[in-house]
């Protein structure tokens, strides 16, 4: 079985640790501690072509902000899913410049925004075109509810695999 990693960068609080646990647990807890540092979870995941792949998932500190990418943590990532808060929409902007940084740092390797919460709020049309997104290109979840959640996980997975990282 293949592995891939996979980084979840945003600010503090967009839900990133959610996202991880839902996807992983199958559970949604609104007592979520803010993370220190990374946690590291794995989780085995059938792709689209019927092979599985092994995630293993660095849900990270969101007080990193783009300096992310002058640390260890950064170092091997296959993908990246980038998480926002669509009851924030400040948040968006800053998504947008982490997924850029990615892009910059790993050519190649697949990057997603994902725009969380969407069971409390729609993604405000003007942050996105603020951020510079197209509303088709961003990824809509909700932890909470588990919308989206799985699907994201696997489709950003099958492009890995698609890509032979």
């Amino acid at each position: 079985m293949s592995s891939a990693k996979i980084m979840l960068l945003g600010e503090i609080g967009v839900g990133k640790s959610s996202l991880a646990r839902r996807f992983v647990f199958d559970r949604f807890d609104a007592d979520y501690k803010s993370t220190i540092g990374v946690d590291i979870l794995t989780h085995d995941t059938r792709l689209e072509d019927g092979a599985s792949m092994r995630l293993v998932l660095w849900d990270t500190d969101g007080e990193f902000g783009t300096r992310i990418f002058d640390t260890v943590y950064v170092k091997g990532a296959s993908g990246a899913l980038i998480v926002s808060d669509a009851t924030r929409p400040a948040t968006l902007e800053k998504a947008a410049r982490l997924a850029t940084r990615f892009q910059e740092s790993f050519p190649g390797r697949p990057v997603r925004v994902v725009v969380n919460k969407t069971d409390l709020a729609e993604p405000d049309a003007r942050a996105l075109d603020a951020a510079g997104l197209a509303p088709q290109a961003v990824l809509r979840t909700s932890a909470r509810t588990g919308e989206g959640v799985a699907d994201m996980f696997r489709a950003l997975a099958s492009d890995i695999a698609r890509r032979g990282l």
